[in-house]
């Protein structure tokens, strides 16, 4: 794939994700224009002064809700990378009309004006929260997988291909728990949840790399997911604060014990692959010669946070931290 002749949107281009996808992009792809679609006029003025005023950067103001702003910003363009979303927890939890404007009809709008603007591909990012949800966030994000998928049977044999990457918990992103020990430790006591607690991690750059991979792969309709680390979040808490009074809160509305990236009934549609296990469609429209190299999952498996082959070390955690 020549991404020199490209012309790429990222939704929700001033996050965490948008910003290092963008980095990495200019570095080392230069595509012929990156589109940074955002509503927030302040990030991207931010963003601008903070380094990000290449000659090939765009900036867009308008929000995923507004399907005529999509169509205008999506003329021309080849490549979409959807990052929008309302993705906190409690957030979504207390305001749910407002996620599910965001995260589905959102998810509605940019698959809309996708298929009438002719982009050729189109990466939605998802979530391990959306595998078997018990929050409003996972919903939403299990719902707009489920249109990002479905988007190829309104696109034909050569039109828009859809495909979506599901990961966990970003080291060191907005809203992760690593800067809020971080913040924590300063006063000498760090609150977790349940000390049961795993969770997937994966750094920014991992997960920007992992996303440029799977749109240079994709043949639309797949749901990638990288075979990345846990951690018990005792271990991380030792590993961050191991001088600090450690005080258990409970778990909080809408939280899981563990995170799964595969259920055992997605497990069925499941093949792997060295780095990533994809779930394949099972519409008509997928070519089942697609992905032929791949090796079908055993019975009965499923990709869960307590029992993953990977686990995080604390030099490991403190080298993603670094990296990140």
């Amino acid at each position: 794939m020549d991404w020199t002749k490209q012309v790429v949107l990222i939704t929700g281009g001033t996050g965490s994700f948008g910003k290092k996808f963008t980095k990495i992009m200019l570095e080392e792809y230069r595509p012929q224009k990156i589109i940074i679609f955002s509503r927030d006029e302040l990030k991207q003025h931010e963003m601008r002064i903070s380094g990000f005023n290449h000659p090939s950067l765009r900036y867009f103001i308008g929000d995923v809700r507004d399907e005529t702003r999509l169509r205008r910003a999506l003329k021309g363009v080849d490549i979409v990378v959807h990052a929008a979303a309302l993705k906190q927890v409690p957030a979504c939890e207390y305001n749910p009309i407002e996620a599910v404007m965001t995260n589905i009809i959102g998810a509605k709008n940019v698959i809309e004006a996708a298929l009438d603007s002719g982009v050729k591909k189109v990466l939605a990012m998802s979530t391990d929260k959306a595998t078997a949800p018990v929050n409003l966030y996972g919903a939403t994000k299990l719902v707009s997988e489920k249109l990002f998928i479905q988007g190829n049977s309104y696109s034909g044999a050569e039109g828009t291909k859809f495909a979506c990457v599901r990961y966990g918990n970003v080291v060191g992103s907005r809203g992760s728990v690593v800067p809020l020990f971080k913040k924590q430790r300063e006063s000498g006591r760090i609150t977790i949840t349940d000390k049961r607690m795993t969770r997937f991690w994966i750094t920014l750059e991992q997960g920007v790399r992992f996303v440029i991979s799977c749109i240079e792969s994709m043949h639309g309709g797949e749901l990638f997911i990288p075979k990345i680390p846990s951690m018990n979040m005792m271990d991380l808490a030792k590993t961050l604060a191991p001088e600090c009074e450690i005080e258990f809160i409970g778990i909080r509305p809408g939280e899981k014990l563990h995170e799964s990236m595969i259920s055992v009934d997605e497990a069925r549609q499941t093949i792997e692959l060295d780095d990533r296990y994809i779930i394949l469609p099972t519409h008509p429209w997928w070519q089942h010669d697609n992905w032929a190299q791949g090796k079908p999952v055993p019975d009965g498996f499923s990709y869960s946070s307590d029992r993953n082959k990977q686990w995080l070390t604390p030099d490991d955690l403190r080298k993603m931290i670094d990296e990140s």
